[in-house]
């Protein structure tokens, strides 16, 4: 997933497309594609793989999803379970329009009748990533000799925001618009508080935490403008305000919940007013993402979970604290018990499909069940 990585009213109109067919248990049935490589001449296999994409894909292009599931989870195999366990039911049901095979490649073309709402509250509730955040600050900027004012959708805040996140390994979706006006719907929204935009992008960008908010300037002192005492202001002095939200999902009761809500403001001095402004807005940046990183951290920490890890083939001590070893060093693991040989107790504040991803790409695994708390695997040395 690219680093890019926390948008509301017209994008709310885009989003409420998304919600609207949700609203009934009408079904949605769309053509989809799925490719499997055909591996060994075993084509019943590529087949059923090919097929479950392509359900995938129904599934994805239902619910306006812009995060692929494949992007989360690199291995099918899993993939494909977690359909079959939790969101299988969403796939009323499908036909088989064509089958093309070129290259050692089996492309299924399908229509499939997908149940919207059951759709998005298994998505929502077995792919999205705690961890995940999408970030939606836009920032009013002057323009200078060009005249007027416009939305700047990635700027000195979000980018900074961003930019730390990332460092602490979240997984960030740059969810800015392509429609400047949009950030002008956003206020409106955070104004009245509505979440259902907020959770409409939660949906699209499978993440369960949003960040949320606008600037706006104002131009305190003007340059050359009189200060008393005969004395002229050299430079600009711009200020800006920040207005924002942190907002997570609750998993246990699917309701939004707000983490932290409030308003910042910096200063710049600079030459022309576009310089102060960003100095402004990055002064903003330097106080506020603290407190940004404070709250999604506490949020991540409530929301761990004790997976019993059972790894069989796991024959002497050497091998077993290799084992733990590659348990630790696993993106957001924080604690690793060991019971007995092959036996863990593993910290973890996501879904197990994600920890099981992550044990099966340090090699040597095979993923034998999982369930929301327990991962049983093989090894082979």
């Amino acid at each position: 997933m690219p680093r890019s990585a926390a948008v509301i009213c017209s994008i709310c109109v885009a989003f409420l497309f998304l919600s609207a067919p949700c609203a009934g248990a009408q079904l949605r049935c769309i053509d989809a594609e799925g490719e499997a490589a055909i591996l060994n001449n075993d084509l019943p296999s590529a087949r059923m793989e090919a097929v479950a994409r392509a359900k995938w894909h129904a599934i994805e292009q239902t619910l306006g999803v812009d995060v692929k599931a494949g992007s989360y989870v690199s291995n099918f195999a899993l993939v494909e379970d977690v359909m079959k366990t939790q969101v299988g039911g969403s796939v009323k049901r499908f036909k088989i329009l064509s089958q093309t095979e070129k290259d050692g490649v089996l492309a299924m073309r399908i229509n499939a009748c997908v149940e919207p709402k059951k759709a998005q509250e298994a998505i929502a509730s077995e792919l999205a990533l705690n961890s995940g955040i999408a970030v939606f600050i836009p920032a009013r900027k002057p323009q200078g000799s060009a005249g007027g004012d416009a939305y700047e959708e990635t700027n000195i805040l979000s980018e900074t925001l961003i930019g730390k996140l990332t460092e602490q390994r979240y997984r960030v979706i740059d969810a800015a618009p392509t429609h400047a006006p949009t950030a002008a719907a956003l206020e409106r929204a955070m104004r009245s508080g509505s979440t259902l935009a907020v959770r409409s992008m939660l949906y699209k960008y499978l993440s369960n935490i949003a960040v949320i908010g606008s600037t706006d300037y104002a131009v305190s002192t003007k340059k050359g403008e009189d200060i008393g005492y005969g004395l002229s202001m050299p430079f600009n002095n711009v200020t800006v305000r920040l207005t924002y939200r942190v907002v997570a999902r609750n998993n246990k009761t699917g309701n939004m919940e707000i983490l932290s809500a409030g308003t910042e403001q910096g200063k710049g001095i600079r030459n022309s007013v576009e310089d102060a402004a960003a100095a402004a807005l990055k002064d903003v940046a330097d106080k506020v993402i603290p407190k940004i990183l404070d709250k999604t951290a506490q949020y991540l920490q409530g929301n761990e979970k004790r997976i019993r890890v059972t790894i069989a083939g796991v024959k002497d001590m050497e091998t077993n604290i290799d084992i733990k070893g590659i348990l630790q060093n696993i993106v957001w693991v924080s604690e690793v018990e060991e019971l007995e040989l092959g036996e863990f107790i593993v910290v973890y504040p996501e879904n197990p499909v994600y920890l099981a991803n992550s044990i099966k790409q340090k090699g040597n695994f095979t993923v034998d069940n999982f369930t929301a708390y327990s991962l049983r695997l093989s090894y082979k040395p």
